[in-house]
């Protein structure tokens, strides 16, 4: 499909779909613990966009694999817990021995936890560019360590993680196809619950493939 008649495709379709008040750069945004959904064309359009802006960024100013819960296990062991599709066993200290994994990125399975990385579905400096860069250490912390969104945090290949690094959707996608739609809801799932601005090219990307997936609606509780 051309890209002028792909564009009046989305803008026609989220015109029919976006609440009132939910455009790009409107103001009265529901507060942190509300729950919005919205079908992903409006959910897309409701982003802010805004040019990013690393100045600044470390890493290390998202303290991540934290224990929250104090049960002994980081972020990074559970969620290698709540993904298993083999249970791995529990040792002293949340120590994880075998266990298999699949990873949608590239529609591979995984053995062994030393194998897996944890991906954040919206990178660690992604989330700076687009807001993070004015959060607090606590905010930064909550991002980073987020286990109450399962999109959030995934277990993925070493290989794909790396691939994608700090990578946006106008960089780079996963290689798996069948996940591509899956990838998108979710990425605009954590902007949307985090309230994370898109730059330019990364909302064009993020349409142009929101227009060959279904429209299906995206349930957030915000973060923020």
């Amino acid at each position: 499909m051309p890209a002028i008649a792909r564009t009046a495709v989305l803008l026609t379709a989220v015109t029919a779909l976006v609440l009132p008040g939910t455009a790009h750069g409107a103001s009265a945004a529901p507060g942190a613990g509300e729950t919005i959904t919205r079908p992903l064309l409006a959910a897309l359009q409701a982003l802010p966009i805004e040019e990013e802006d690393r100045t600044g960024y470390q890493r290390t100013s998202f303290k991540h694999w934290v224990d929250a819960d104090k049960d002994g296990c980081s972020t990074r062991n559970e969620v290698l817990l709540a993904e298993a599709l083999t249970a791995p066993e529990r040792g002293a200290k949340c120590k994880l021995t075998g266990g298999r994994w699949y990873s949608a990125y590239d529609d591979q399975y995984v053995e062994g936890p030393s194998k897996v990385d944890i991906d954040h579905r919206v990178p660690l400096a992604e989330a700076w560019d687009s807001g993070a860069s004015q959060w607090n250490a606590a905010e930064r912390q909550a991002y980073a360590n987020d286990l109450d969104d399962e999109r959030a945090l995934i277990a993925v290949t070493a290989k794909s993680n790396r691939s994608k690094a700090d990578k946006d959707p106008a960089t780079w996608m996963p290689p798996a196809n069948g996940n591509r739609c899956e990838y998108v809801s979710q990425w605009v799932a954590i902007k949307t619950r985090w309230k994370l601005a898109l730059d330019p090219s990364e909302e064009a990307a993020l349409a142009e493939n929101a227009t060959r997936c279904p429209n299906t609606p995206i349930s957030v509780q915000l973060a923020r």
